[in-house]
């Protein structure tokens, strides 16, 4: 197949020339076929078409661009077709072939801006439809004109040049595009400058720094020749630090009262010709003569004036003026371009203004330690308060509860009114607390807490307990003894352990044994005979110095002597019995109900007997272990008791050492004092209530040994078990056989009385 046959007519014209030109050249027409040898051999050609350059924006259409030629043509019918970008594919409609004689064709005008080149496929077919030769390419190149203005890059262009800057100095770039072809002079651009303005618009010379340029920028194609466009070019002169800043006026005169801190006292002005808002104008002050650290100066922020301010207060009376030289500069560095010259300082003159000031103590609170035992009138404390503006003070006691301390009212001196006492309610922890009141002449008062120390002093010597007791007589002489100890009325260490000791001067037929730290026994030497013997006894306390004291023990030498344990037994024996007693009760009284009305005994219905010498009246019955109101127990000693059982007087195991009361049973009978019997009606009294209560039962002589019974005298309310009165009320008893409550002896004759079936 012989190749394509290219015919290029590019018709500057007409269509009429382009065939005009044809017919007076007429394109070579290539042989495919040559001979070699005997026969004929085919041989394939290749044809390098050109590149067809098109001239954008023509208004000459539609143009005929080129013609192509098949050989195929001299044997028969060719039909040609164009297909590709621009023809049959987007952009469609822009190209176009005559399909008998293959001149290409422009439809409409071409944009390099958009399409640069088309590369194109043509075919030369048979009128069947078959093709007759291979598909040729065809490029078609556009070729640009100067249609496009070029632009600058941005609408303003902004720039920043320090002031002072020499000539030279780069500022800033600006750019621009244009779409034309830049292969060609079409994109060849020139940058100028035809026009600027300063802001603000004053001159130099007349005294107004530049803040900025305003420039009007111009670009142009063809090296300058071409289309033009212009732009704005806006150039800030920065400032620099070439001016320090300056006081105006350097000498200010403040006032501030004493005693006051963190306030301002006045306000200094300095003037800076930089640019406002920045660190080149900002001051920064300093005070160069405050060792002590007074004062001091901060900027305000707005107004760039320096703040004097306090920060501890004055005093008056130690000083009442202050000269201080103050220094500003700039926060940023000066610029080597600005003059060389000093700092700019001030003085500042401060003059206190005295206030009237409350008296001052030394220490809060004042201390004092002092032994419980001091004499009255022994000076406690002195010059603990004084006055600032050194006025005379007026000195009182505004709280004493128990009136144990005297004032000079001029002097302040605290002395002793009396004795203390350590076990008063009013001491805590060995503490006791006073107030004292402080006032001066122009009527301001302070008051200061004073806290007082007691030390514990061994002021009362132990006492022998019990001072007469029996023994068994038939007993050895190790078997037989008398349990003895001591009370002592002073606190640990000035009580127990004590020692207990027979005078060696005197010929006694007894010696003692220690048992424990506050116990020993009596014991004969001999076997004892009936009657009665004072038996000498020296006891001592653990105090500094220790405090002793003589008694003569009386005991009495009995056949018929009963044992500590033995007394525990019948006395478990006892309350066990009466336990049974009334469980029965309760149990046999069904239907029989007896009503008991509250300030009667126990198990007394109707009945106006007294009982009270056998059975004891609970005023309340209080609520069990969930009754949280019960709080006062009082020793109960019943006086049908024997006093000269040894077992009374033997101490229970965990008996308490220190302060102990006296026995009831002691050789001075002495008057009870006063106990509080009815709870307090407000619930927070309770604490003082069971104060006072203890105070009364340790200050009383006549209470009875530890090892009696117990009775609550007020258990609280609120008792979830109900009354004990229950134990009278149940159904009828009169079957009940009571006749043996008549066998128990004269206690229970009033109990018999009461279930008499008669």
């Amino acid at each position: 197949m012989a190749s394509w046959m290219l015919v290029l007519c590019v018709l500057a014209a007409s269509l009429r020339q382009v065939w005009s030109s044809l017919e007076e050249h007429p394109p070579r027409v290539l042989s495919p076929w040559r001979k070699q040898g005997k026969g004929l051999s085919r041989v394939k050609r290749d044809w390098i078409i050109p590149q067809i350059r098109v001239l954008e924006n023509s208004k000459q259409v539609p143009e005929a661009l080129v013609q192509i030629k098949s050989d195929k043509i001299f044997t028969g019918e060719v039909i040609y077709k164009l297909e590709g970008p621009g023809v049959d594919q987007e952009p469609k409609n822009l190209f176009e072939i005559d399909d008998k004689s293959g001149v290409i064709r422009s439809k409409q005008p071409l944009d390099r801006e958009k399409h640069r080149s088309f590369t194109l496929k043509a075919f030369a077919l048979s009128p069947s439809g078959e093709r007759l030769e291979n598909p040729t390419t065809i490029e078609i190149v556009v070729l640009d004109q100067n249609d496009n203005r070029p632009v600058f890059t941005q609408s303003q262009f902004v720039g920043t040049v320090s002031e002072f800057s020499i000539p030279g100095t780069s500022v800033m770039s600006v750019s621009a595009t244009d779409a034309d072809d830049p292969t060609t002079e079409n994109a060849i651009l020139s940058y100028s400058i035809i026009g600027q303005e300063s802001v603000p618009s004053q001159r130099r010379d007349q005294g107004h720094v530049v803040k900025s340029f305003r420039l009007r920028l111009q670009i142009a194609d063809m090296s300058g020749q071409g289309l033009t466009s212009e732009g704005v070019a806006i150039i800030h002169v920065s400032d620099i630090n070439n001016h320090a800043p300056q006081f105006r006026p350097a000498a200010y005169s403040f006032t501030a009262l004493e005693n006051r801190k963190s306030f301002e006292v006045g306000r200094v002005n300095v003037t800076d010709r930089d640019d406002p808002g920045t660190g080149n104008w900002e001051a920064k002050y300093s005070i160069t003569n405050d060792p002590d650290g007074n004062f001091d100066i901060s900027t305000d922020p707005v107004t760039n004036q320096g703040v004097l301010t306090v920060l501890t207060p004055l005093d008056f009376e130690a000083r009442d003026e202050y000269n201080l030289k103050l220094r500003v500069e700039n926060v940023n560095a000066l610029s080597s371009k600005a003059p060389n010259l000093p700092l700019s300082t001030a003085t500042v003159q401060v003059k206190v203004v005295n206030e009237n000031e409350a008296p001052h103590f030394r220490e809060d609170p004042v201390l004092i330690v002092v032994p419980e035992s001091v004499p009255p009138g022994t000076l406690l404390k002195s010059n603990y308060a004084f006055d600032p503006e050194n006025s005379k003070l007026r000195y009182e006691i505004s709280r004493d509860p128990e009136r144990w301390l005297d004032i000079n009212r001029d002097s302040g001196d605290i002395t002793a009114k009396k004795s203390f006492n350590m076990r008063s309610p009013h001491v805590r922890n060995n503490i006791y607390r006073a107030v004292v009141k402080v006032t001066d002449v122009g009527g301001l008062s302070t008051t200061g807490a004073v806290t007082i120390t007691l030390k514990e002093t061994n002021d009362f010597p132990p006492q022998v307990v019990p001072v007469s007791g029996s023994v068994c007589k038939e007993g050895t002489p190790e078997a037989s003894g008398l349990v003895v100890t001591a009370v002592d009325q002073d606190y640990p260490p000035h009580a127990a352990p004590f020692i207990f000791e027979i005078p060696d001067d005197l010929p006694v037929n007894w010696t003692v044994s220690q048992l424990n730290a506050t116990h020993a026994v009596l014991h004969p030497l001999v076997l004892l005979e009936a009657g009665e013997y004072a038996v000498p006894l020296l006891v001592s306390d653990s105090g500094r110095p220790a405090l002793s004291s003589f008694a003569h023990v009386n005991i009495t030498g009995s056949s018929v002597g009963i044992s500590f344990i033995a007394l525990i037994i019948i006395m478990a024996s006892i309350a066990l019995l009466l336990l049974l007693l009334l469980l029965a009760v309760a149990a046999t009284t069904c239907g029989r109900r007896h009503h008991v009305r509250k300030g009667t005994g126990l198990l007394i219905g109707e009945s106006e007997d007294d009982v009270r010498d056998n059975v004891f009246n609970y005023d309340e019955q209080g609520g069990g272990e969930e009754d949280e109101n019960g709080f006062n127990i009082d020793l109960l000693w019943n006086p049908h008791d024997d006093p000269s059982t040894p077992g009374s007087y033997y101490p229970m195991p965990g008996f308490p050492r220190g302060k102990q009361p006296l026995r009831r049973d002691a050789p001075h009978n002495l008057p009870s004092p006063i106990y509080p019997r009815r709870p307090p009606a407000d619930p927070t009294d309770i604490e003082d209530y069971i104060s006072d209560g203890l105070e009364a039962a340790d200050g009383d002589p006549n209470v009875p040994p530890y090892d009696t019974a117990l009775i609550y005298d007020y258990e609280g309310e609120g008792s979830l078990s109900g009354s004990l009165s229950s134990i009278a009320s149940g159904s009828s008893d009169g079957d009940q056989d009571y006749d043996y409550l008549n066998d128990w002896g004269p206690r229970f004759q009033k109990l018999a009385n009461m279930y008499d079936p008669r």
